[in-house]
């Protein structure tokens, strides 16, 4: 059986820097396995012109700050930058960090970030249909880029559309992240999507691993009501998320302590 891993998403909004770095240093040492940001220019919730940081300027001092945890985007925007170059960037980080980027991925939903930046938004599924078609770019190029990355960074694809995304996540990923669910029953039928499409692209569904998150203020809950289900149901990643301005990753010991149980039992 796959290892349950616990990752902590530091959304980079609403405080300093400083706080941010000590956060996830805090979450090195304490034995997370992974620490996510994430790739928009603006804040998601709070005061709309809060403070805020780039992705993956930041994931470059995570990676050598930090000295064992894994880091990556959840996720980076596939708009933003062009496919061949994002693959160099995660393949610079990765040999930054020593072999610890996740290179997580999506189509982009956030439409003030596009239209701020100059991006053109579109619509959703023309944003999948670029997705779909910066994957094998990104896959070709991670292939030629010398040196090589010291790890293949595993691409993990956010997102729980069944006709499109998940078919992506058969064909092109090592690792579906299943967004913030309220209840472990809601995502059943994503299951039964992503099923179909492993079969129909000729892969072994449990070669993928499963994530989902959590929200800040869910946290005791979500442990005592839906995590042992999940597991159940073949999850075995879980993203706590954390907002500024302290990003306080010691509420999440009891979930450090519960992976390390369950994974002693299995």
């Amino acid at each position: 059986m796959r290892a349950i891993r616990i990752a902590v998403q530091l959304h980079p909004q609403h405080g300093d820097y400083s706080a941010l770095r000590d956060a996830v240093g805090a979450a090195d040492e304490m034995g997370y396995d992974i620490a996510y940001n994430w790739d928009h220019f603006y804040p998601l919730y709070g005061p709309a012109d809060g403070a805020h940081f780039e992705c993956w300027t930041m994931l470059a001092a995570w990676a050598e700050q930090t000295k064992q945890i894994e880091i990556g985007p959840l996720v980076t925007c596939n708009s933003y930058r062009n496919p061949q170059l994002l693959a160099d960037m995660a393949r610079t980080v990765d040999h930054i960090s020593g072999g610890r980027v996740i290179l997580g991925i999506g189509s982009g939903w956030f439409q003030r970030d596009y239209d701020e930046y100059g991006y053109e938004f579109g619509t959703a599924i023309g944003r999948l249909r670029q997705l779909g078609e910066a994957l094998p770019l990104i896959e070709s190029r991670l292939d030629a880029l010398n040196p090589a990355s010291v790890r293949r960074p595993p691409i993990v694809i956010g997102g729980t559309g069944e006709k499109v995304t998940l078919r992506l996540v058969a064909k092109h990923a090592q690792g579906w992240h299943a967004m913030f669910p309220d209840r472990a029953d809601q995502l059943e039928p994503k299951i039964a999507a992503l099923r179909h499409w492993c079969e129909v692209e000729g892969r072994d569904p449990e070669d993928i691993e499963w994530g989902v998150g959590v929200e800040p203020n869910d946290l005791s809950r979500f442990l005592a009501e839906e995590a042992p289900t999940l597991v159940e149901m073949g999850f075995t990643q879980f993203t706590l998320g954390y907002n500024g301005p302290d990003w306080d990753v010691s509420t999440g010991a009891e979930w450090l302590t519960w992976r390390d149980e369950v994974n002693a039992s299995r």
